[in-house]
């Protein structure tokens, strides 16, 4: 479990990385990298969702090994 946490953690950061040259980019009037920017955002909410699933997953076992 803990294995998934940590390669989710680093598809966040992987994602988070990419985006930040689109974005300043779409600032500054980049219409394409506003388009790469907002693909990588939705991909990026998704991967968080799942994130929260597997920490809060993590924590419901912990807590069932503990009361064992």
């Amino acid at each position: 479990m803990e294995n998934s946490i940590l390669e989710l953690w680093n598809e966040v950061k992987t994602a988070v990385a990419a985006v930040d040259g689109d974005v300043k980019k779409n600032a500054e009037g980049n219409a394409s990298a506003g388009v790469r920017a907002r693909k990588t955002l939705r991909k990026l909410k998704s991967v968080l969702g799942q994130l929260v699933k597997v920490t809060v997953e993590a924590e419901k076992a912990r807590k069932q090994e503990k009361s064992e």
